[in-house]
């Protein structure tokens, strides 16, 4: 972490060059940042400093937690009210940052919230330390397995090593650390510093790939052992309670349920201890169920495992949010190394019947001839043959109940869900510091398409960060090489690619010819640039969007422009690829290639907001609301909306919930920062958006 003095005026810059993010903190004078010791703080933080200031003004309207030096809750402020606290020594918790920041003070001060920022007046000079802590954590180690699955299983129950807390807290995602990675090899070995937290839980399963892939998410989130037994049935043991994995349903669903459900629950206890908010959730869940949440929090984790499932599955589910994320991993030796990466991510896993794509569900024959036809009266963005699909790379795959995003990790080009990467999702955790400044290059090669270069204009414009965007127009070939070389957050292509690669003034350039690529993500607009695309990943990128058929001109500067902008506001690349894909016939021809959880900038807020808003009286509204977690802000993090009309915390979903507000409500609503807004399925952006135009 990296403190410096604002370079535009009074106050202090926070930078993160890991994850490449920064936030402000504006002061009533110049101050010269110290560095003071770290270990002051109660929670713990990478680096600290302190300033002198009479007031320190955090611009945005972002949920406050006060709290005495021990941890002990103070005041939140999501009623958004102003507020007077007493002389003395307090830790004060910005939550929603693009890093982990406190307060620390010696003082009495007043809070105030106006403006779309809150501002501490101390009432004179005061010593303020401030501390911060990176979102970004590295697996603790690596293990290596052979390709018998006993050793994965023995690798899976070493994997909640990397959780900070067994307590309730563990569904917060700054509290679970990155589980260790598996690697490959000729035998076992595991570092001496992994140890699985005493939890009491184990998870018994046959010892075969088609039972121990699934439990990846389950065994790291409760910290069990997965033990293999031979001819019985699956079952979870915590202490002297059992609970089955196969009674009516499948065997993943089983897991899932669990999974979902001992999450869930753990949200809801959660408020009991240092977070006491009124979460919406709890408020629907508690009179349903016979749990006292105050005795849970401070049960044993087996204790509170028994009574977490003695509830009816389906007394929950309506309330469950949709998960961020779930995964078809096919189940080769190979795909044991994904499951680390799918466990950071608690992800819901489902294995496919078989490793084969064309075993999966291929393309209908209303689909095949789609792809192989041309669009109708349209420039096309592509040289190739119309029929050059091949059936055997593109299929499509069964949606996932109750996810915001999906993927796929096998062979194959999967329609509409995120295909992944193991090299993509390594360059992740990986990842050094770079710029602070965010770096996207905009490469227009046919002048024909110059209607979708306007896209240059529609990155960048935010504040707290620094961009740097360019455009290029008639690259040659050796031009590409170098600009896909060089070191930048993203390139945005606009031009013909076909079977020998993008077209170039001189010709084309093959991807599959670079030695390196160091654009972190990309936009290949144009047509059929899935296997160019997932080049780039093998070369270096983390993450793009490519198409996987042929695409006219005016939808691809279409969605070009959606995407930009959504891209623009914070949405990963999955996130902002199924906003954009409902805004065009050809949008599902675009798919998600390698890390898809990543996001090109810090949203303003935290949190990305998709709003769909109609109205049902004269004055009055219906807003369906839905947030996107993130890599920085993950899954089970609560968001507060306007504190104008709503003090209740949520766990970040979409959907999350309805609103019904007034035209002054709506109008707070849509101006606290640029966000889409989707009207009778036609998306706009929120500072365009019109009151009267919503029918």
């Amino acid at each position: 972490m990296e403190f410096r003095r604002h370079p535009e005026r009074d106050g202090l810059d926070v930078y993160d060059p890991i994850e490449n993010v920064r936030f402000a903190l504006y002061t009533s004078g110049s101050v010269q940042p110290t560095a003071v010791s770290t270990k002051r703080f109660y929670f713990p933080v990478d680096a600290a400093v302190a300033v002198k200031t009479v007031t320190l003004c955090v611009p945005k309207l972002l949920p406050v937690t006060i709290r005495t030096q021990d941890g002990e809750m103070v005041a939140e402020t999501s009623d958004g009210n102003n507020r007077s606290v007493e002389p003395g020594t307090y830790l004060i918790e910005l939550s929603t940052a693009p890093m982990k920041l406190y307060l620390g003070v010696e003082s009495g001060f007043r809070l105030k919230q106006r403006d779309g920022a809150v501002v501490l007046d101390f009432g004179a000079e005061t010593s303020v330390r401030v501390g911060a802590r990176s979102y970004h954590d590295r697996p603790a180690g690596t293990i290596t397995v052979t390709d018998d699955v006993e050793d994965v299983m023995r690798a899976l129950s070493l994997s909640g090593s990397a959780l900070k807390t067994t307590s309730p807290e563990r569904s917060f995602p700054t509290l679970r650390g990155h589980p260790p990675l598996i690697k490959r090899a000729e035998q076992f070995d595991a570092p001496d510093g992994l140890v699985r937290p005493d939890t009491g839980v184990s998870l018994v399963v046959p010892p075969d790939r088609e039972h121990v892939f699934p439990l990846a998410s389950l065994a790291y989130y409760l910290g069990g052992e997965v033990v293999p037994e031979t001819g019985t049935r699956p079952r979870l043991v915590a202490d002297e309670f059992e609970h089955e994995l196969t009674a009516g349903d499948s065997y993943e669903n089983a897991v899932n349920r669990v999974l979902r459900q001992t999450f869930f629950l753990d949200c809801l206890t959660r408020t009991e201890g240092y977070y006491q908010v009124d979460l919406h959730e709890r408020e629907q869940v508690e009179p349903l169920v016979d749990l006292d949440f105050s005795a849970l929090y401070d049960a044993p984790l087996t204790a509170r495992l028994a009574a977490y499932l003695s509830v009816p599955f389906e007394t929950l589910e309506p309330y469950i949010p949709n998960w961020r994320l779930g995964v078809d991993l096919t189940p080769t030796v190979e795909n044991a190394e994904y499951l680390p990466y799918l466990a950071d991510n608690l992800a819901l896993v489902r294995l496919p019947d078989s490793p084969n794509p064309n075993s999966v569900k291929p393309m209908s024959d209303a689909q095949s001839e789609f792809f192989r036809a041309p669009p109708s009266g349209v420039l096309a963005r592509g040289t190739k043959g119309w029929d050059a699909v091949d059936d055997r790379d593109v299929f499509q795959v069964d949606s996932m109940p109750n996810v915001i995003e999906q993927a796929w990790a096998g062979p194959g080009f999967p329609l509409k869900v995120n295909k992944l990467d193991l090299s993509a999702l390594e360059r992740r955790v990986d990842r050094v510091p770079t710029s602070d400044t965010i770096d996207i290059h905009v490469v227009c090669n046919d002048d024909k398409m110059l209607d979708e270069d306007v896209v240059k204009e529609l990155y960048g414009v935010r504040e707290f960060l620094d961009f740097d965007v360019t455009a290029h127009y008639d690259l040659t070939q050796d031009e590409l090489r170098e600009l896909l070389a060089r070191q930048s957050d993203f390139v945005h292509y606009i031009g013909h690619i076909d079977d020998r690669g993008f077209l170039c003034a001189d010709g084309s350039l093959d991807a599959h010819t670079l030695t390196e690529v160091n654009a972190t993500a990309f936009l290949l607009n144009a047509c059929e640039s899935y296997q160019q695309g997932y080049e780039l990943i093998k070369k270096g990128s983390r993450g793009g969007v490519a198409t996987l058929s042929p695409i006219g001109n005016p939808s691809a500067t279409k969605l070009g422009k959606i995407l930009a902008r959504l891209l623009n506001c914070g949405f990963p690349l999955r996130a902002a690829l199924s906003i954009a894909r409902k805004q065009s016939v050809y949008g599902y021809q675009y798919t998600v290639l390698g890390d898809g959880g990543l996001s090109l900038v810090q949203c303003e807020s935290g949190l990305p907001h998709h709003l769909k808003i109609k109205r049902v009286k004269n004055d009055r509204f219906e807003v369906v609301v839905n947030t996107y977690p993130t890599d920085i802000h993950g899954f089970g993090t609560h968001v507060n909306f306007h504190p104008d009309w709503s003090q209740e915390r949520y766990i970040a979903s979409a959907p999350l919930t309805t609103v019904n507000l007034s035209i002054e409500e709506l109008k707070s609503w849509i101006s606290y920062e640029v966000r889409p807004v989707e009207v009778e399925n036609q998306l706009y952006w929120s500072d365009e958006l019109q009151i009267s135009d919503i029918n």
